[in-house]
């Protein structure tokens, strides 16, 4: 199980290696629609608070991408204060279309295997050839009902 949590780690790390990039093109398309009639000490805050947002966002979106209900929402709900009434639009589409890429990068990695969700997966498949959905017994590799599947890798 060693080697197993390694590359569950470094898959991890890449991820939001990933993510950190997501979040940086959301910030770039946005930042120079921050408020430009705000002191120039508080624009730099606003700036930095944005770009705050936007990584916990994204970090978030990585960490626990099944129980993170709109994503899009929330960081547009978050960062709305920095800019004026005038650009908002065009900052809540920008958001939207950059969480949404990074949504669908998710979904790719949790369908091709490659990243579970943060939640341990049997590693059996089904009658149909899919990976069962099913959470493995604790410190095992497989579910109940694929658990003799581990007592004959053991056996043999």
């Amino acid at each position: 199980m060693g080697a197993r949590d390694t590359v569950i780690e470094e898959y991890t790390a890449q991820l939001q290696a990933c993510m950190y990039q997501y979040s940086r093109a959301i910030y770039r398309s946005i930042k120079d629609l921050i408020d430009p009639y705000v002191a120039p000490e508080l624009h730099l805050e606003y700036r930095r608070a944005v770009l705050e947002e936007c990584e916990q966002t994204m970090e978030r979106l990585a960490k626990d991408p099944l129980y993170f209900a709109k994503p899009d929402r929330a960081l547009f709900q978050d960062i709305r204060r920095y800019f004026p009434i005038t650009a908002q639009a065009e900052v809540a589409w920008t958001v939207k279309e950059g969480v949404a890429a990074a949504v669908a990068f998710i979904e790719e990695q949790i369908e091709s295997g490659v990243l579970d969700g943060g939640v341990a997966r049997c590693r059996a498949t089904t009658r149909k050839g899919k990976p069962c959905q099913r959470t493995p017994l604790p410190e095992r590799d497989y579910c109940p009902s694929h658990q003799h599947l581990e007592r004959s890798k053991v056996a043999a």
